[in-house]
């Protein structure tokens, strides 16, 4: 499910975008949320740092010291990958809302059938690099695959530890694998690892250390740990790492 968020300073505004998205999400069987609609800026940073969001709809003049601009610039900072869409009475910042790298620009009044072709666009784009993703909860929270340090099982609960928290669900690894790409490998009977986040490996006591943090860490099993160096060096994944390490 992807998860809406809407800023604008006109409460009524914010009202009928929300009701048409609402309506659309249905017309076209899209699965789809609105989470949250604010007229504060604050508000939507605050929200996005605690939840996920995958779409927001930004008014560019909020009538505030923070501009639909400069929240744009906010999220990209801390999410590349965000759908952005404006939305502004003023057509004069078009080329300045592109240059935040927006999926979309809706001059106001924004009307159901421009907004319905922004969706359908969208949820496309979506489908075509839904692969990036991994899904959990039936569907209802995606996380994105590059995002992942290592998955870690713990009883019937697989964690995802990602490079903002932490994603719990009831799952298992022979399920989550086939979703992965290659640079995740299985190193543990508990964990999987993204190769691409590894920055050092002792072999001596069997810890693997991603993101350059000695506290962000998993092990490798006697189990896996031949295959795993085996895969970790064909892949050509130890070019992430800052320093040497032992093989054998």
């Amino acid at each position: 499910m992807l998860n809406f968020a809407l800023c604008d300073d006109n409460s009524n505004v914010l009202a009928k975008l929300e009701k048409m998205l609402e309506s659309i999400f249905i017309n076209k069987n899209f699965d789809a949320q609105v989470v949250l609609s604010t007229t504060t800026p604050e508000e939507l940073i605050n929200y996005i740092r605690k939840h996920t969001v995958n779409v927001v709809f930004l008014d560019i003049d909020l009538k505030s010291k923070v501009s639909g601009i400069d929240l744009a610039n906010m999220i990209r900072k801390r999410d590349k990958n965000m759908y952005i869409i404006f939305t502004t009475g003023h057509l004069e910042y078009g080329l300045l809302a592109y240059k935040c790298k927006t999926f979309d620009y809706l001059p106001k009044p924004i009307t159901v059938e421009r907004l319905e072709d922004t969706l359908i666009r969208l949820f496309e784009d979506v489908t075509d690099t839904q692969a990036n993703f991994v899904r959990l909860d039936n569907n209802k929270t995606i996380i994105k695959q590059d995002g992942i340090q290592y998955i870690q099982k713990d009883g019937m609960k697989v964690i995802f530890h990602t490079d903002t928290r932490d994603y719990e669900t009831y799952s298992s690894f022979k399920k989550i694998l086939p979703q992965l790409p290659n640079q995740f490998v299985q190193c543990h009977k508990s964990y999987i690892v993204n190769t691409q986040k590894i920055t050092d490996i002792n072999t001596t006591n069997s810890t693997i250390y991603l993101n350059h943090n000695e506290n962000v860490k998993c092990y490798i099993g006697p189990k896996y740990k031949n295959q795993f160096m085996e895969v970790f060096n064909d892949g050509n994944y130890s070019n992430n790492l800052d320093s040497t390490y032992d093989a054998k």
